[in-house]
């Protein structure tokens, strides 16, 4: 399975985070801003909205006067044998605040091993996920996340996965012409929200927006009921805006 080499808006932010943790690295006792700046070559508009993140996802500290250091979240995910938990909790936090944010479910899906799997999900009894009707791993070609997942495959590996799972009709509003969903996902901008308006669930939108790391296919989303569709486009730019922390701590 080949990706296409399409880098996406939260992977540029990624980019510049890391090189500002190196940065700050770097500096066991502290960096300042300005410090920060003249070793990245980050201008300030980037750089401040750039260590707010990265203060509240806990990956750096202030400390004396004002300078920077790493933080603890930095530490746990770099501390071998408990990294693979500390990285559930690290995104398990995030998606609950996402969650909380958008007002909406929210989901983390990876493509593992030639099928769509949701590896995570924030959702409460006030804003419950979507009802799996059908198993998502059979409806990539319906649903947002899988759409997503598919967008960052190259064209065999598309073949290779609807030649395994057929383009079954799920609503009125499911594309079920392989034709159709490829011209549909090449056309589709990296840096746009994947949408699914009831092409899985009567009653259900969604929409998911790219998160790879490195050779790792995998995309964040969000569902609502129909009736708060009307929300979605803006959800759905908040949860692409907000993609960067999730794939930061997949990087790390």
């Amino acid at each position: 399975m080949a990706l296409k080499p399409e880098p996406t808006a939260p992977f540029h932010s990624v980019q510049y985070a890391l090189r500002v943790l190196e940065a700050i690295a770097r500096h066991a006792g502290g960096v300042t801003g300005a410090q920060i700046a003249r070793e990245t070559g980050l201008p300030a508009v980037h750089l401040t909205p750039m260590l707010l993140m990265l203060r509240r996802e806990g990956y750096v500290l202030q400390v004396a006067d004002g300078a920077y250091a790493i933080g603890d979240s930095l530490v746990l995910l770099g501390s071998g044998a408990d990294r693979e938990q500390a990285l559930a909790d690290k995104l398990q936090d995030t998606l609950d605040r996402l969650r909380d944010s958008v007002g909406a479910a929210v989901y983390i899906s990876r493509y593992v091993d030639g099928e769509v799997r949701i590896t995570q999900f924030a959702d409460s009894p006030r804003i419950p996920k979507v009802h799996e009707w059908v198993d998502f791993r059979s409806a990539a070609h319906a649903s947002a996340v899988g759409k997503c997942l598919l967008t960052q495959l190259d064209q065999d590996g598309r073949r290779d996965h609807l030649a395994r799972h057929k383009t079954a009709r799920l609503t009125s509003k499911t594309i079920v012409s392989e034709r159709v969903l490829f011209s549909q996902l090449d056309a589709q901008p990296a840096t746009v929200p994947v949408l699914d308006l009831q092409e899985y669930a009567v009653g259900t939108v969604c929409a998911a927006v790219p998160i790879t790391a490195g050779a790792s296919v995998g995309c964040l989303a969000l569902s609502m009921p129909v009736e708060h569709a009307h929300r979605l486009r803006a959800a759905a730019e908040a949860l692409n805006r907000k993609a960067a922390p999730l794939l930061l701590s997949l990087t790390l």
